[in-house]
């Protein structure tokens, strides 16, 4: 279930996690839970709204039943968090990037049901071995291999919490803001602009020609032997006007036709 060698919290959220656990000041049983999950006793875990199950193998053949209980939010909790992540999307992108936002915290504090387990009272712990100490080290060896899972995914705090990352992202689509009505300007249209613009696009009126000498400039110098410099640009240019008013002209005789 665990991995030999491997450390037992890598990510911030896990390290939290660990952290928890070993500010209860339960010393030495936390420490030899520690080796059970380091030596792979951790058969089975399995994660479900406020609880965790598992089997940890001991030192007889058949391994030991394990539950850890906590409190996970209610249905009105799970309202408010709903509405405060579908606030913030960026941190349901942070999970599906497999990463715990930092400031998930606050919302959870909020409702009143802490992320993180803050003292050892909020846990309901059960083992089947018969030492009588609390936690035994089957136990924080669960939590210690809990702890392990969260690394590869995070989602698995939030089931542990109520919410599988199916159903809170079905949760968070419902609970999105509606997109704005077709006639309402969204916050970041200009306050000088009081309409949308036309769904159609419609070209622009054409430009006027360019006038005679413009055109011919940028032809360069024109020289022809026999003539002055600027002499064939001049009739050049007489005669371009003579086109343009041509082409005017005709234009408007078939739009009187029409």
């Amino acid at each position: 279930m665990s991995k030999r060698g491997a450390p037992l919290a890598n990510e911030w959220w896990s390290q939290r996690f660990t952290a928890v656990l070993e500010s209860y000041g339960l010393g030495p049983r936390m420490e030899r839970g520690r080796r059970y999950a380091r030596g792979g006793r951790v058969r089975e875990l399995v994660v479900k709204a406020g609880r965790l199950e598992a089997r940890v193998q001991g030192s007889r053949a058949t391994p030991y039943r394990v539950s850890v209980r906590s409190a996970a939010p209610g249905k009105a909790q799970w309202k408010a968090l709903e509405q405060a992540m579908a606030a913030r999307l960026g941190w349901t992108a942070q999970l599906l990037n497999g990463e715990v936002p930092r400031e998930l915290e606050e919302p959870f504090d909020a409702v009143g049901v802490p992320l993180f387990p803050r003292r050892w009272e909020e846990l309901q712990v059960r083992c089947g071995c018969p030492d009588d100490a609390e936690p035994c080290k089957h136990i924080a060896a669960v939590l210690y291999v809990f702890a392990q899972q969260l690394d590869e995914d995070p989602w698995l705090l939030l089931a542990w919490h109520g919410r599988d990352r199916d159903s809170l992202l079905a949760s968070l689509r419902r609970s999105a803001p509606e997109p704005a009505a077709a006639d309402e300007l969204p916050p970041w249209w200009p306050a000088g602009l009081r309409a949308r613009p036309e769904p159609r696009l419609h070209p622009p009126d054409p430009l006027p020609p360019d006038p005679p000498e413009r055109a011919l400039q940028r032809l360069g110098p024109l020289e022809l032997p026999g003539l002055p410099p600027t002499e064939l640009e001049r009739r050049l240019a007489s005669l371009y006007q003579r086109l343009l008013v041509s082409a005017t002209e005709g234009e408007g005789v078939e739009s009187e036709g029409d």
